[in-house]
């Protein structure tokens, strides 16, 4: 693939969202997005939550998302690997999308070399050990015996609940203000404490739909993507520097 160098990161797209009264203007966008990277990208990391919510029955998948499930589709095709983790909101993500479009499925962190430097990659949801009540929720939700059951629903049904439970989500309340400070969040007290048993150059998560680029320790950086909501960002990195930006068409 000459000329394609650059690394792509992106999380939080959202796709879908009830909360949300622009989804379609915010699907182009994203679309527009894959369009421009497509002569440089390597590789591409989706790092959960780019669908509000997704659930696969056998024989039925959801509705929507068709011009990015084609430029996704498009890039695989072309040679680029791309790497799905699975969100919050997303966490059933099945076999479709690998079997369909040929990206990379991936449940949990990832630690990985890229042009020679170390990276630490999940969505950054669950990384606190004392949020006991996240945690159980979490399990819920990818119980095999619980989503047996849901699969049992009608899809109408199904949907209509997942859709009410995202409407009460803190996607609804992003325009208020939020007190943030990155040193107290449970991402970079994690990449603290795991820095003490393993180097890691870059840890990159989404989820909290900030943007950050901080240091760590020693040239060691937390990296938070931002959103497709308020903040349209995505993180690329060339080989030698790792760098935040926002898309503008």
């Amino acid at each position: 693939m000459p000329g394609r160098k650059n690394i792509y990161f992106v999380s939080d797209v959202h796709l879908g969202a009830p909360a949300l009264n622009n989804n379609r203007q915010r699907e182009l966008l994203f679309a527009s997005w894959l369009d421009s990277i497509r002569d440089d990208v390597a590789e591409l990391y989706l790092l959960g939550d780019i669908f509000d919510f997704w659930f696969e029955y056998r024989k039925v998948v959801p509705r929507g998302f068709t011009r990015v499930l084609g430029r996704l589709a498009d890039l695989a095709d072309s040679g680029v690997s791309i790497h799905f983790f699975t969100g919050n909101h997303d966490v059933w993500v099945f076999d479709y999308l690998p079997q369909e479009i040929g990206l990379t499925l991936h449940r949990n962190e990832l630690v990985t070399e890229i042009k020679g430097k170390k990276f630490f990659l999940a969505h950054g949801d669950g990384l606190d050990p004392q949020d006991k009540g996240y945690l159980f929720l979490k399990k819920i939700f990818t119980s095999k015996t619980l989503q047996w059951i849901f699969s049992r629903l009608h899809p109408n049904f199904a949907f209509h609940l997942a859709h009410q439970w995202s409407k009460s989500s803190r996607l609804s309340k992003l325009n208020q203000q939020e007190e943030f400070k990155v040193k107290n969040e449970s991402m970079y007290k994690f990449a603290e404490k795991y820095l003490k048993k393993e180097w890691i150059d870059y840890f990159i998560f989404g989820h909290r739909h900030r943007m950050i680029n901080i240091e760590i320790n020693k040239g060691s950086k937390l990296i938070l993507l931002g959103d497709w909501i308020t903040n349209f960002s995505y993180g690329v990195f060339n080989g030698e520097s790792f760098d935040l930006k926002k898309f503008e068409r």
